[in-house]
């Protein structure tokens, strides 16, 4: 074990993952400083743009930052392809920018990426050195703020994940218990295919990585929970779960026309990460049942 404690810099605390961050950092002895742009009313929260490089520079060197944990993000796939400026600068232009302050201070960089950046043409699990080949803006700007990471030449552990849910912010199950519960019957597209991720594993995972003295393992990771289900089979499960009365149908991704292209298979193969870290990931719907409790 390493006898310092860290600082460390966590962007976008107060969305889904940063917010089990939080959680997951409780009993940790090091420091975590959380920064946003938005307030959560009893959340501390540092105030900070991610997108302006002088803020960011001010912050690390204030708060002497070793670690930097970017869950900052656009995240909107669709309005994605209308809002090209803000997709690249968050997503890219931003990450890089950390970067760039990460390497100045020697410190390391753990960001958060997605399965988004490939194709989805694959019908096994994705490698990490699989070719990247993204459909929309939002995989392109991933792809980018990687890149600009890789580029930069800084200490960096970037992990790639897949279809975030928890009792925070917005996301798929939530949506699924508000549809649930308001309709009779609702459809669910069945020919995309991937691996829920419970933002909670996520960020123990993060935080074990930084507590366990393994942040000189860097590289490029993918993590999601364990198995593989469409977004019908989730819905499905969302739903006998929740005890709502709604008949889910699947349908295709067709009828179900949207401004970005979807990845139609997206399981990510995490037999890296597992093997390096030695991590023991729990399948999806464990982690589904452990987020339903909460959520009641």
């Amino acid at each position: 074990m390493h006898d310092k404690k860290f600082n460390i810099l966590v962007t976008g605390a107060n969305g889904q993952l940063g917010r089990c961050l939080r959680d997951a950092c409780r009993s940790s002895r090091n420091r975590f400083i959380f920064t946003d742009v938005s307030e959560i009313p009893g959340l501390e929260t540092t105030p900070l743009d991610i997108s302006n490089r002088d803020a960011v520079d001010i912050v690390a060197d204030s708060e002497d930052v070793d670690i930097i944990v970017n869950c900052a993000g656009y995240t909107n796939v669709d309005k994605a392809e209308e809002e090209t400026f803000m997709a690249d600068l968050l997503n890219n232009v931003a990450a890089g920018g950390l970067a760039a302050t990460a390497r100045r201070r020697g410190a390391l960089l753990i960001h958060i990426s997605t399965d988004y950046i490939f194709s989805g043409s694959a019908n096994t699990p994705i490698r990490e050195d699989a070719a990247p080949a993204p459909l929309g803006v939002y995989g392109a700007t991933k792809l980018a703020g990687e890149n600009a990471i890789l580029s930069s030449a800084c200490r960096s552990i970037i992990i790639r994940t897949a279809w975030m849910f928890s009792e925070y912010g917005r996301n798929f199950v939530k949506t699924m218990l508000a549809l649930t519960e308001g309709h009779p019957s609702i459809r669910v597209v069945c020919d995309q295919v991937g691996t829920p991720t419970y933002a909670h594993d996520l960020a123990r995972f993060i935080v074990d990585i930084i507590d366990g003295g393994k942040t000189g393992l860097t590289g490029i990771y993918n993590f999601t929970n364990e198995g593989v289900c469409s977004w019908f089979d989730f819905a499905t499960a969302i739903n006998s779960l929740s005890s709502h009365s709604c008949k889910v149908n699947p349908c295709r991704s067709e009828d179900y026309p949207s401004k970005a292209r979807r990845p139609h298979y997206s399981v990510l193969d995490k037999s890296k990460v597992k093997s390096v870290f030695g991590v023991e990931i729990s399948h999806w719907t464990d982690a589904l049942e452990r987020c339903m409790k909460k959520l009641k």
